[in-house]
């Protein structure tokens, strides 16, 4: 209100990103932008003399693909001299969480003769190996990739900036994890 009893209301014509803002799009940690469940029939057979052991095991888990926003570099977030758009350039999707096998849900399938805890690691150890084989390829990165684009221009949209562009960084490695 002013002297004449009046209110007038003033649009800002650029929106800006505050520190603030960045800093709170960083601390959100790590984000997940797929996760594939998935399982695995793992076995094996030791021949022996008097007959054949097996052990088949069935072995569940769920793989996390997304970013870690602890791994940005020192200037991922660029507004344009317009601030009407943004560009982010995000670190490379990878595997989030290494032990994503659920050992709870394991279960032996079919089991005859007698098997140490070396033998189950190694069926673990094939299993792990598998579903990181079956789950990490390049179609799947791509839709994590597609998904977070999607989420960062909707947040951004959110905070003002219509136009945003989202990127990735190149990964040094040529496999996730």
């Amino acid at each position: 209100l002013n002297k004449d009893n009046t209110v007038s209301v003033t649009t800002e014509e650029q929106t800006t990103l505050s520190p603030t803002q960045v800093e709170s799009i960083e601390a959100i940690g790590e984000w997940e932008f797929l996760a594939i469940s998935n399982e695995e029939l793992v076995d094996t057979v030791r021949r022996g003399f008097f007959g054949d052991d097996q052990l088949v095991r069935i072995y569940y888990g769920t793989l996390r693909l997304g970013i870690n926003m602890k791994d940005v570099k020192e200037g991922w977030i660029q507004a344009n001299a317009e601030k009407d758009s943004i560009v982010c350039t995000l670190p490379p999707i990878r595997l989030l969480d290494n032990n994503f096998i659920d050992e709870a849900r394991t279960r032996s399938f079919f089991e005859e003769g007698k098997w140490t805890g070396a033998d189950r690691q190694a069926l673990y150890d094939r299993a792990y190996a598998q579903m990181k084989k079956r789950c990490l390829t390049p179609a799947n990165i791509r839709i994590a990739q597609r998904n977070a684009r999607q989420q960062f221009r909707d947040m951004f949209k959110a905070m003002g900036f219509p136009n945003a562009r989202v990127e990735f960084e190149r990964s040094e490695e040529r496999r996730v994890g």
